[in-house]
């Protein structure tokens, strides 16, 4: 009765569910996790873990909010668009709202092989919240490497799709999946769109998951990978646990290509955005306000605390303080580093 006077009444319905109670709330209180990439996924399952009182929510996102996000990423407005504020700093604000109780990290930064391990340090459970195959793997390879579990999911169209991933009793990513698909073969939310209500769905399906394994629940944790397709209400549950290889270079072998940045590109084409993002060697910054003042004869400027915005031509290249450029009006790689070396040149 003790334990029970110390959790707060806010989380009254969720200890009464028998399975979870007071101590997995206790454990949950305890709990770090990190959440890699804040839009879609990465919005609802934030929102979910803090309402549920997770202890400490790391929060890393690359990119800034736009009107055409609202209708699925459910911590911004209208407003965060017009500021042009960066997702883990408009997720921030929202979620300090929702519950004072959960420590909350903001971290505008892409995931990278550079910055993972220190992004992940003392973290409990890795949240898979991005929109491209090269930063699950990365992902993948630091959780193998560090016996992490991480929650992967994905979204597209009317179809997604979630798994748990716990390193040494499942199949990891490359167990299954050795490479990634190739680029061309894939829908994107450009090309196929995606409806809110599936990334509500998967991304509470996904929450679940972490909230078992924050909680202390981990043999309740759901061993299939679980493919939704909402429009035609179809839900199946495949069986993984004959993909687990021994052979995996991975969980197997324990090679990290990824990890050791012996695989991925600096020049990532951003989902559903014909855009392009450049990112710069490791530790390279940008003071924006010489930058902007720079670029001021050029085009149109627009700024703020945490990045640069040019609008030229047909194109508007947002310049981030940590040297990011995110090239708009383009899905050609060729063609966005050009204009990041005539207009940037950093």
């Amino acid at each position: 009765m003790e334990e029970a006077a110390n959790i707060p009444d806010r989380y009254i319905r969720q200890t009464r569910f028998a399975p979870f109670g007071v101590e997995g709330q206790q454990r949950l209180s305890k709990a770090r996790m990190l959440i890699c990439g804040c839009g879609a996924l990465g919005s609802v399952v934030a929102d979910q873990l803090v309402r549920a009182g997770v202890g400490y929510l790391r929060i890393v996102d690359r990119d800034f909010v736009e009107l055409d996000n609202l209708h699925r990423q459910v911590l911004f407005s209208e407003q965060d668009a017009a500021d042009q504020l960066p997702k883990a700093i408009a997720a921030h604000r929202r979620l300090g709202q929702v519950n004072s109780q959960v420590e909350i990290d903001s971290v505008v930064a892409d995931v990278d092989a550079a910055n993972i391990r220190q992004l992940a340090t003392d973290m409990d459970v890795l949240v898979d919240g991005t929109d491209n195959f090269e930063t699950r793997y990365l992902l993948n390879d630091l959780a193998v490497e560090q016996g992490l579990p991480w929650v992967f999911a994905g979204c597209v169209g009317a179809e997604g799709q979630t798994m748990a991933i716990l390193p040494g009793q499942t199949p990891c990513l490359s167990c299954f999946l050795p490479e990634p698909p190739p680029a061309s073969s894939q829908p994107t939310c450009e090309t196929a769109g995606v409806l809110g209500p599936l990334v509500g769905v998967i991304a509470s399906l996904q929450a679940t998951e972490a909230l078992k394994l924050g909680s202390g629940n981990a043999a309740a944790v759901n061993p299939y990978l679980t493919v939704l397709d909402l429009w035609n209400n179809q839900l199946r549950s495949i069986n993984m646990a004959k993909s687990r290889r021994a052979d995996c270079p991975t969980c197997g072998e324990r090679k990290f290509p990824w990890l050791k940045g012996e695989k991925g590109a600096a020049v990532t084409s951003l989902c559903g955005r014909n855009s392009v993002q450049i990112s710069p060697t490791a530790g390279e910054s940008v003071d924006l306000a010489v930058l902007a003042e720079r670029l001021g004869s050029i085009g149109r400027v627009t700024t703020n605390p945490y990045l640069v915005r040019l609008a030229v031509g047909d194109y508007l290249l947002t310049v981030f303080a940590d040297g990011r450029t995110i090239v708009g009006g383009t899905d050609d790689p060729a063609l966005a580093r050009t204009l990041h070396a005539k207009y940037v040149g950093i």
